[in-house]
């Protein structure tokens, strides 16, 4: 596929952390696009992130997941051909939310998308492993897709033993933070449920400095876990190292955020239980009251709007590939 790169970096284009983006123009089909470029080295080959980012997302094809294009391969570079998304999520919130939070109709569509593209990795046996503001891509229609698949990993059974290096720190689930190497989809049920905390409020909700800190941030808000938690999380992975927990008590959600509805801040508290086997899956959220009920965001434009979108979730899977990746829904610059 020929197309022109530019060093136009708007939206989503930048530096990244094993690469550089560019946007471009496809020069058969006039599509704007994102060129995510790899440089590889001589001796140590195609960095093993880009391998993954790339088996994995040839098989993720969801409107809410960035859809991948094509991938270009020379020696000394590997190109991956990205549909253009005009911004990521901590933009958007920068740009459009009073000091950072966004309103509930926003905050309730964003959640719904994010949801239902985590829904569909998990279903593919896929842990996303690094949802975070800056990885949730917006383009000009109100789409958030799920983007940076390079710490994803597929999961079955019996579960697989993984790195507890994942997860950007803030978004980081306190099962992960104690050591867990056995964990599941619930640590991005943790981040989604961190993700959704911060579009209400402008500011991320946990920000340690550390991993121990981290914990401790977390402790202050979830207070103190009681035992039989502690024995479930020992028993479940017993690589985890418990250390004496200082004793604080819970701040109730609905105190941290009085101007939310109830039933956004009860999703909140079953997405972000400190016992990974008490978090909500993304499929049941879905079922939330939260997402069923007009009356959780403010005005009927909203109502409108999330039943539009709604609809256009709910779309046959296959629906965008018709007649190849031309025809994917992009961005125009």
């Amino acid at each position: 596929m020929a197309v022109r790169t530019g060093t136009d970096t708007t939206g989503h284009a930048g530096e990244g952390t094993y690469a550089t983006v560019f946007k471009g123009r496809s020069r058969t089909t006039n599509e704007v696009v994102a060129l995510k470029e790899i440089h590889l080295d001589a001796e140590e080959g195609t960095p093993s992130t880009a391998i993954r980012e790339i088996s994995l997302m040839k098989e993720l094809r969801h409107v809410n997941i960035v859809r991948l294009h094509d991938v270009i391969h020379t020696e000394s570079k590997l190109m991956l051909v990205f549909e253009f998304m005009e911004q990521d999520l901590k933009k958007y919130m920068d740009i459009h939310g009073e000091r950072g939070a966004l309103d509930p109709t926003t905050v309730r569509s964003f959640m719904f998308q994010l949801l239902k593209g985590t829904a569909f990795c998990h279903e593919n046996r896929v842990l996303h492993r690094d949802l975070k503001p800056q990885n949730l891509l917006i383009n000009k229609r109100g789409e958030l897709k799920l983007a940076d698949f390079g710490l994803a990993r597929a999961f079955g059974i019996p579960v697989n033993t993984f790195s507890n290096e994942v997860v950007t720190l803030w978004y980081r689930a306190p099962d992960v933070l104690l050591g867990s190497r056995t964990y599941s989809t619930s640590i991005d049920v943790w981040s989604a449920g961190c993700i959704m905390a911060e579009m209400i409020s402008g500011v991320p909700l946990f920000r340690g400095r550390d991993n121990n800190d981290q914990l401790n941030q977390i402790l202050r808000i979830l207070g103190t876990p009681d035992e039989n938690t502690i024995k479930r999380l020992v028993n479940d992975s017993p690589e985890i190292q418990i250390r004496p927990f200082p004793r604080m008590p819970k701040v109730p959600f609905q105190q941290l955020y009085p101007k939310a509805h109830p039933l956004a801040i009860d999703l909140l508290e079953k997405l972000l239980k400190f016992d990974p086997t008490q978090r909500i899956s993304a499929d049941e959220a879905l079922r939330h009251p939260y997402f069923t009920t007009s009356h959780a965001i403010s005005g009927q434009q909203g109502q409108g709007q999330q039943q539009q979108q709604a609809q256009q979730q709910q779309q046959p899977q296959g629906q965008a590939q018709n007649g190849g990746w031309a025809q994917v829904r992009v961005a125009r610059g």
